[in-house]
């Protein structure tokens, strides 16, 4: 069994994900990185590697229940144990208003988000149970309290799926010791927003306004708290959601 602890992150070749890998890396975390761009993911471990984190990358689409099963098998076989499950992986997946939504959309992104969550965390639950504080940490998002902006209403339904999966794992799991909470970013400048940032950048400098500390996240501002929730610092927080919106959810 390792003597560090592991963590998986899930979506970890970009963004939030990478930012939240890098931060458990310096935590002293073994970090498993997962994507579905092999070759990007090499790269992403060799920036950790050469800041003397260690880390791997298993690809694999978190959509898909066979490849997370047997790839988060293997990994908690090699160490015999997973002490942090950083559900990151998930998306907008598109904008469909209901009326012309296909069955094939809606199935799309209520996989990306939620079914995600389910396969990782199902897999996970033996090794996290061999785990130092084990934890696994969702991510939601404001949508799921108000259903999302036009067209993204079954983004926001399959984040509202999250909160309440959050809280039913850490109901589920509490005999064991197995913590389970959620973050909720708001707006944070990472390239999920790429294509307004690029074709409306007014529009895109515009939400700080409506941000009540005047500026827009950073994925640091995500890996801090996914960091604290990890640790034993957090031993005693379960089924919570923690907004990272600066304010964001309340309006001013």
């Amino acid at each position: 069994m390792s003597t560090k602890k592991v963590a998986i992150v899930t979506g970890a070749t970009g963004g939030i994900g990478f930012e939240v890998a890098k931060r458990l890396g310096q935590d002293g975390y073994t970090v498993v990185l997962n994507g579905l761009q092999d070759d990007v993911g090499a790269e992403r471990v060799k920036e950790l590697v050469a800041e003397g984190i260690d880390a791997v990358y298993h690809g694999f689409d978190v959509t898909d229940e066979e490849a997370v099963t047997a790839n988060i098998v293997a990994i908690g076989e090699k160490y015999g144990k997973i002490d942090t499950l950083v559900n990151n992986a998930g998306g907008l997946g598109g904008r469909s208003r209901f009326e012309v939504m296909t069955t094939d959309f809606y199935k799309k992104v209520m996989a990306l988000n939620l079914d995600s969550v389910f396969y990782a965390s199902r897999a996970a639950i033996p090794y996290l149970k061999k785990g130092e504080h084990p934890s696994i940490i969702n991510y939601t998002s404001n949508a799921a309290w108000n259903a999302g902006g036009p067209g993204a209403g079954i983004y926001g339904t399959s984040k509202a799926g999250v909160h309440a999966i959050t809280r039913a794992l850490a109901k589920d799991l509490a005999e064991y010791g197995i913590r389970v909470n959620a973050v909720s970013p708001g707006t944070i400048d990472t390239p999920f927003h790429s294509q307004i940032k690029s074709t409306k950048p007014e529009v895109f400098a515009s939400w700080a306004n409506n941000i009540m500390l005047g500026r827009l996240g950073q994925p640091e501002d995500v890996s801090g708290v996914v960091s604290f929730l990890a640790s034993k610092d957090a031993s005693f927080i379960t089924a919570e959601t923690i907004q990272i919106g600066g304010g964001q959810a309340l309006g001013i």
